[in-house]
């Protein structure tokens, strides 16, 4: 047992891991990747938001100093200088962020609030944006401005400006406010990315560890699906019907080497005998001939079941869907009626066929014609005595029933399903020759169109029924 202060340290070696693994997560990178995108938008809308704010606060500073001028002109074409002068003393008095000046030729200050401005200011008219000093204060140039310079007639300056440390002030919210907001952008992102990318890390290592666990050989494991129908449910899902299919591929193997083994044991043994026999009692060519022909139509036989056992491996994995064609549903039922008539006859059978026409299937014919032939071949088998075997062709709907009935003794309800399988064989059956791969053979066929087989009492007797999709007009060739 490991002691506590030694799975602390585990702990801790395999959290720089963890957080490594977390940051190569696509959920991480797509985060990151959607965090620079809306960082970007921000910084760029912030901006933009920040130099509209400033352009627009600028100009209506401009025009509010434009409408001053405008009315100080007017004041002075209507007073003159001294009229002017008593104006701007009067609003140079009131509280506020106006600012005015009106200076002689040479500069000398005649009336207004701003006391000092840079050497040169005043000498080029029109607008600028200078340092000043209030009227009353000290003579440094603490304060900034938006000021217009306008001539008066004998060369007076009327200089007329507004302090732009309001501007100043917004622009500083702004910047706050901006750099805070692509702070907080960045953190929420970082934030949701590491909590999108810790759970999708936490559910694919829950599906690594399953995967393992069914490498390991529990083919019984299934992965995890949380039920939100997102892609990490969908790419469960799938991988879950993946496995349930490899599992009964792997069931259906070990089935199929659980009944080679038993079943294929006696006729093995039989063909073993019989050559041994033949060595131990052949006391002339005739009887050593006639030994080999028993030999080798026990071989045959052996040869016949695994290639019906190939057969049925490749129907089951749709390694046998080449060669499809549209062909009459109908004429094969004659056809395959025609093939077993002298078999039937020689049984004390009566075989009838009843097929309609223009049953058009897609498919493959002659696998279709023995899946057919298979269950014919079983009625004739198992038929009774006396009795009557009846092939029959329809079209019911949307699809194409081939059917077989006889009057045999039948298969019991509980047993239909099982008899599908590999070498399955009832207890009535195992007198006659045969291996139990007939219905399974015509199982895989009709899985492989796409199709059902299903079993009924005939009373007395068995029907069985193929019912395979019809080709309809419109469809492809």
């Amino acid at each position: 047992m490991i002691p506590k202060a030694g799975r602390s340290a585990i702990r801790d070696e395999q959290a720089p891991g963890r957080l490594l693994n977390l940051f190569r997560t696509t959920a991480f990178k797509l985060s990151f990747a959607y965090l620079v995108v809306f960082a970007t938008f921000a910084f760029l809308a912030l901006g933009y938001v920040a130099w509209n704010a400033s352009r627009v606060l600028d100009d209506q500073m401009v025009s509010t100093i434009e409408a001053e001028i405008n009315g100080l002109s007017e004041q002075y074409n209507a007073g003159g200088l001294r009229r002017l002068i008593a104006v701007v003393e009067r609003r140079a008095g009131e509280p506020g962020a106006s600012l005015y000046l009106v200076t002689t030729a040479a500069g000398e200050r005649v009336v207004g609030n701003v006391g000092t401005l840079p050497a040169g200011v005043i000498a080029e008219p029109g607008q600028t944006e200078s340092a000043y000093a209030r009227n009353g204060e000290s003579k440094s140039l603490d304060h900034r401005a938006i000021m217009r310079i306008f001539v008066l007639p004998g060369g007076f300056r009327l200089i007329v400006g507004r302090d732009v440390e309001e501007r100043d002030r917004l622009r500083s919210v702004i910047g706050r406010t901006f750099g805070s907001s692509v702070g907080l952008v960045v953190l929420l992102g970082v934030v949701g990315g590491w909590f999108v990318a810790s759970r999708v890390l936490k559910r694919v290592d829950a599906m690594t560890e399953t995967t393992r666990r069914i490498m390991a050989g529990d083919l019984d494991g299934r992965l995890a699906v949380a039920g939100n129908g997102d892609e990490l449910d969908r790419l469960a899902r799938n991988l879950n019907e993946m496995l349930e299919r490899i599992g009964e591929l792997m069931r259906g193997l070990r089935d199929v080497s659980d009944n080679i083994a038993h079943d294929l044991k006696t006729p093995l043994t039989r063909l073993r005998n019989r050559a041994e026999e033949a060595l131990r009692t052949a006391a002339t060519p005739d009887a050593l001939r006639a030994a080999m022909e028993g030999v080798i139509e026990e071989s045959d036989g052996l040869i016949r079941v695994f290639n019906a056992l190939l057969m049925i491996a490749r129907l089951e994995d749709g390694n046998a869907a080449e060669g499809l064609s549209e062909f009459d549903g109908g004429h094969v039922a004659h056809e395959v009626a025609e093939l077993y008539e002298p078999l039937a006859a020689e049984q004390g059978l009566s075989l009838t066929v009843e097929a309609s026409d223009g049953l058009r299937l897609r498919g493959n014919r002659e696998l279709v014609g023995q899946a057919l032939a298979n269950l014919v071949d079983n009625a004739v088998k198992y038929g009774g005595e006396r009795g009557a075997v009846h092939v029959a062709a329809e079209r019911v709907g949307e699809t194409i029933r081939l059917s077989v009935a006889d009057r045999g003794p039948g298969i019991a309800p509980e047993e239909r399903g099982r008899v599908l399988d590999r070498f399955v064989r009832l207890e009535e059956a195992r007198s006659r020759p045969g291996f139990g791969l007939g219905l399974s053979l015509v199982n895989a066929v009709v899985r492989l169109h796409h199709g059902s087989l299903t079993l009924e009492d005939h009373a007395p007797g068995l029907r069985a029924v193929i019912t395979l999709p019809a080709l309809v007009a419109g469809d492809p060739p």
